[in-house]
């Protein structure tokens, strides 16, 4: 599951922005937590600081083992 490999944390927003960026992640189809992380890392970007890139998400079945 995705949700086990990032770190979950409550943020209050004020509601105005909340619905900013409910448009934003709307028009970009994307989720409001999607956004939110997608912001902030082109945030970052703009200050010149560098991030891991994000590790895709497996899908699938495991391979099968040698047995």
């Amino acid at each position: 599951m995705a949700s086990a490999q990032k770190k979950a944390f409550p943020l209050r927003l004020d509601p105005a922005l909340y619905v900013a960026i409910e448009r934003s992640a709307a028009a970009d189809l994307r989720s409001v937590n999607g956004q939110v992380e997608y912001l902030l890392r082109e945030a970052l970007r703009g200050r010149g600081i560098k991030l891991e890139a994000p590790k895709p998400i497996k899908r699938g079945r495991p391979p099968k083992g040698d047995s």
